[in-house]
């Protein structure tokens, strides 16, 4: 019998070994991915945190709670905290190799426990093996091992797959430290996405099937589950608000109708992109019009109610169909857009966590057709290879779009050439890469296909601003007003242009009404602030900085920005504590730094000065006015050779200033 000798030749650890290295060949261009996607800069390449590894940024993401400050929308200090490890390994924009090497390492880790789970409940490795196999090789894993700030979905996945593990370890022995260590790994998986809350759930339907232990008591032992739940729900939605800053202009909520349709669609759109899975894409846009006079969203609803048929009659024969559904839907319901967080209806890295369920069911299936007869189970093994082989085809083909980023959102749009945010989105590429002619034709689109959206028009504007064109900018964001009367970012946006043109009784007239409707825009009176003093209004400059500063208490700008005013007052000591206080917060910010220095100068702590500007350099060294600041503070302090040398490298850099140096320096 084929059983009787696979299982004494087979080792658990060595089928498990074997599956990894197949995964990893599949997945393994995903190391040489370039591409950046939706939230990559707020997650890495700008979040000053990540890019200051160390204790601080460490706490940060760890205390601030219901109000993250670098990354809006919800808590996840412990992803935050092993992107920036990344950082510190050497991860760059330029470099992206680290974040991708730790995403694989992770994806492989939950292969090999969604190995190890199915075998604890089934008992059978070769079923489990292959399953796991086709979890791991499958493109639909591909967006979350290639996309930077999806470290989130494979490091909450990576918990709650121990979490299960130990949970049902706890259910075969009883033994407390498995209970103890089930609760841990939840927490834990919490602290990494608020997503997997709904892992108690999971446990539930596990002791109905096929742990077979569903009572009083094993709803009892979930108590201290469902109280963490709660606590981080409270978290998440608090934290929701606070990040998005409430709806923007062209968003809206769904009607009572929509939500409906919306798990109709879904749960027929995910499994048959699993057992399907062509046009892969990291942004699947609503079916227009979205409602049943469309045939396709009808046929989404009668399947629906099909299925839902279905999985109750297979109750005649086995609790595995409807568990198993039941388990990939509770999973993957927080992020159902049941409550509108983005303009996709389903995403890839959804479905990571919540097809656990349905590789359950696919497991028992096998595991019924592998008792049965010999013929079956080498069946089953022919057919688990061609479908990793085709999987493999497939993961390596789709990993082609991510090799950069205008490739990745070419593709996107290829397959949803009506979305608006899409157009943006690679217009804002292309704006990256010099291709400004390009990004300017992508808005201009975005703008024939909806052209009441005032996001569009205040993206333009932005691009118009970054290209210099400020006749541009300002017409730009008068539509988006125009549109949108309420959009205070508008106002701000179009307040920051007349400042550039050094118009600021008009700006500061636009900042003011940004913050009449939105009475906690931070950014509209740091703006505010910077205005006023431009104006040599410097006691509303304080008092708009000040309240910028109580808005955004972790903001660096708003206390440079006070810094440089209260330096124009002579108030240096002041200007040294908000320095200080920038640079704590921003521990990279040359400008603070520079003011910083200069106030010591200006105290005549000339030694204090001089180190500040040491300390600018490392952070700065092609910054001229480093450069000035060291040479100026080298002579105040007796050492005009290193003045010298300072003079040289700012000949290179910026010559007037140079010259200027020089003339300090005696012959």
């Amino acid at each position: 019998m084929l059983k009787e000798f696979v299982a004494k030749i087979g080792s658990p650890i060595v089928l498990i070994a074997v599956v990894c290295i197949i995964v990893l060949v599949a997945h393994w261009p995903a190391l040489s991915a370039k591409a950046l996607s939706f939230d990559d800069e707020q997650y890495v390449t700008k979040n000053v945190l990540v890019q200051n590894p160390g204790w601080a940024s460490t706490k940060r993401f760890f205390v601030e709670v219901f109000a993250p400050s670098t990354v809006g929308g919800y808590y996840q200090p412990l992803t935050m905290v092993s992107l920036m490890l990344d950082y510190a390994l050497g991860g760059r924009e330029d470099n992206l190799l680290p974040f991708h090497r730790t995403a694989l390492a992770f994806h492989l880790a939950n292969t090999a426990l969604v190995i190890v789970l199915l075998y604890l409940l089934f008992r059978n490795i070769w079923i489990a093996a292959a399953v796991g196999l086709l979890f791991g090789a499958h493109p639909m894993t591909v967006e979350s091992v290639a996309w930077l700030c999806d470290r989130k979905t494979l490091l909450a996945a990576f918990f709650a797959f121990w979490s299960l593990l130990f949970y049902v370890l706890f259910a075969r022995t009883a033994a407390k430290k498995y209970y103890a260590a089930c609760l841990i790994a939840y927490l834990l998986a919490l602290l990494s996405k608020p997503t997997s809350s709904f892992l108690p759930f999971v446990m539930l339907l596990m002791d109905y099937w096929p742990l077979n232990r569903l009572s009083r008591k094993s709803l009892l032992e979930k108590l201290p589950f469902f109280a963490l739940l709660i606590v981080f729900a409270v978290i998440t939605f608090v934290s929701q608000l606070s990040g998005a800053g409430g709806l923007l202009p062209g968003q809206e909520q769904h009607g009572l109708l929509n939500p409906p349709l919306i798990i109709c669609h879904n749960i027929i759109f995910y499994p048959f992109k699993m057992l399907w899975p062509a046009n892969l894409s990291s942004h699947y846009t609503y079916p227009r019009p979205f409602a049943i006079s469309n045939p396709k969203v009808l046929a989404d609803v009668v399947a629906a109610f099909l299925l839902i048929i279905l999985l109750v009659v297979s109750l005649r024969w086995t609790k595995a169909a409807l568990t198993g559904s039941l388990i990939f839907l509770i999973t993957i319901l927080p992020t159902m857009q049941i409550v509108k967080f983005s303009d996709v209806i389903a995403s890839d890295k959804f479905a990571y966590l919540p097809s656990f369920g349905l590789l359950m069911m696919l497991a028992c299936f096998l595991l019924w057709l592998y008792n049965n007869k010999f013929r079956r189970a080498l069946f089953i093994s022919i057919v688990v290879l061609l479908l990793t082989d085709a999987e493999g085809v497939a993961t390596r083909r789709y990993l082609v779009y991510w090799k950069d980023s205008i490739s990745l959102f070419n593709r996107m749009l290829t397959l949803a050439p009506d979305s608006v945010s899409l157009h943006c989105s690679l217009a804002a590429k292309y704006i990256i890469v010099g291709q400004n002619e390009k990004a300017l034709d992508l808005f201009q689109r975005a703008i024939t296909i909806n052209p009441s959206d005032s996001v569009v028009y205040f993206n333009l504007g932005i691009a118009y601003g970054d290209l210099k064109r400020y006749q541009d900018a300002i017409e730009a964001f008068q539509n988006a007003i125009r549109l949108s009367p309420k959009f205070d970012g508008a106002y701000t946006a179009l307040g920051g242009v007349y400042a550039t043109l050094g118009e600021f009784d008009k700006a500061s007239d636009l900042f003011k009404q940004a913050i009449a409707i939105n009475p906690s825009n931070s950014h509209a009176y740091l703006n505010l602030g910077k205005a006023y003093f431009k104006l040599n209004r410097h006691q509303e400059s304080i008092d708009a900085l000040q309240k910028a500063i109580r808005l955004s208490p972790k903001d660096a700008d708003s206390y440079t920005a006070l810094a440089v005013v209260y330096s124009a007052l002579g108030k240096f000591e002041d200007e040294i504590d908000l320095c200080s206080k920038a640079i704590e917060l921003r521990s990279r910010s040359p400008d603070a730094y520079i003011l910083l220095g200069s106030a010591y100068g200006n105290l005549k702590r000339f030694n204090e000065a001089l180190d500040v500007y040491k300390r600018a350099e490392k952070i700065a060294p092609q910054n001229p006015q480093v450069h000035y600041g060291l040479g100026h503070y080298y002579l105040r302090t007796g050492d005009p050779n290193s003045a010298l040398q300072q003079y040289e490298i700012l000949k290179q850099i910026d010559p007037p200033r140079a010259d200027k140096l020089r003339a300090l320096i005696p012959k």
